[in-house]
């Protein structure tokens, strides 16, 4: 059951380079293609050892950081210590959800169902909650349209002060929203109605309120199957602190975490795309050129991008290569792309240097996120 949660009901096969794209792309994205293929290693090849070490790592770290975080004295070194060095960790074992959502139907199942149950229920945040929209924001179909459910053009406006601050009381709303979410689980079966709508409207883990969530039997399953353990996960919180076993300060101090690891999640959305688009449906040329790739070091994207997914546009036009092989593939693309090529036009300075467009706005014309 826990298998079918992670799947989520799609299947990506491994080694294909189009996952949605149209046809008629340009000459360069098949170029770009084939000088993958031409590569000496097998580029879309997983390595289980390091999707395995990689989630073992962050969840023992962010757990042990959290630990001390929630049982240090209130307002404790030890305490104000832990809680940054908790919030990496987490959002680090929380961005696996996308690793583990862009793996094939039947790949890695036992990595799958340790991540859920391990990590993705404990911190509220199971795959089948994540890789539909996820996988439609990569389609051809919704990419930058407002149907996309991670294209932060939906949800801010760059320049734009009553966007910006909305944005940031979004970030403050979403821990509080997909709590009660889970927590209300049984009222979601009151009428079918409702939960139609909740399977629909309420069972994304995006800020786009406007996107429809598509539905399979699989679908169905998958949310189901993670849904009670969740709810489980919810009530606990409460219940524990109403039981006396925790204090009352626990609950606010595990709202501290969720936003801080949110608004890492969020301020990375901010420069993943340059959010050019008019809202229109676009071609494979402009959803590429509209994404960035990432190759300095500096702290801030380091910080933003786990996982090489800061090499973003290199990921959407593979969007089946695993994490792991995104540097070395970003690095035979430049060892063997003409000089002229647009693939190479594609890297960008720094986090900053996108996300201060989808903050404070674009001085050109061109319609900023």
């Amino acid at each position: 059951m826990i298998q079918a949660c992670a799947d989520d009901g799609i299947e990506t096969a491994r080694g294909t380079d189009d996952d949605g794209a149209l046809p008629g792309s340009p000459s360069w994205i098949h170029e770009v293609r084939q000088a993958v293929r031409a590569a000496d290693t097998d580029l879309f090849r997983v390595s289980p050892l390091r999707y395995w070490i990689d989630f073992l790592v962050s969840m023992t770290a962010s757990y042990v950081a959290a630990s001390v975080y929630l049982l240090a004295p209130l307002g404790s070194w030890q305490q104000i210590l832990a809680f940054p060095i908790a919030t990496f960790w987490l959002y680090r074992m929380g961005s696996l959800v996308h690793e583990v959502c862009h793996l094939g139907e039947h790949e890695m199942p036992g990595f799958k169902t340790a991540w859920n149950v391990l990590g993705g229920i404990m911190i509220l945040m199971p795959s089948p909650f994540f890789t539909r929209h996820h996988r439609d924001h990569h389609s051809q179909r919704y990419y930058g349209t407002p149907q996309d459910p991670e294209y932060v053009a939906n949800w801010v406006e760059g320049g734009n002060t009553a966007s910006v601050l909305g944005y940031v009381v979004k970030i403050m709303l979403m821990p509080i929203a997909v709590f009660l979410r889970f927590l209300l689980v049984p009222l979601t079966f009151i009428t079918p109605q409702v939960r139609e709508w909740t399977l629909r409207h309420a069972s994304a883990l995006t800020f786009n309120r406007e996107y429809e969530r598509r539905l399979t039997a699989a679908d169905r399953r998958a949310i189901l199957a993670v849904e009670i353990p969740c709810f489980i996960r919810a009530l606990l919180i409460p219940l524990l602190v109403i039981l006396g076993l925790n204090p009352w300060t626990r609950m606010p101090l595990l709202y501290a975490l969720a936003v801080a690891t949110v608004a890492l999640n969020q301020l990375r959305f901010l420069a993943d795309h340059h959010c050019e688009g008019d809202g229109s449906r676009v071609d494979m040329a402009a959803h590429i050129t509209d994404s960035c790739n990432f190759t300095s070091n500096d702290p801030l994207t380091l910080l933003f991008f786990p996982f090489s997914i800061r090499y973003h546009a290199l990921h959407h036009l593979f969007p089946s290569m695993p994490y792991h092989n995104l540097r070395r593939a970003h690095e035979h693309l430049v060892a063997t792309l003409p000089a002229d090529s647009p693939y190479l036009a594609l890297d960008r300075p720094g986090w900053w240097s996108v996300a201060k467009r989808s903050i404070l706005g674009s001085p050109a014309a061109t319609p900023a996120c």
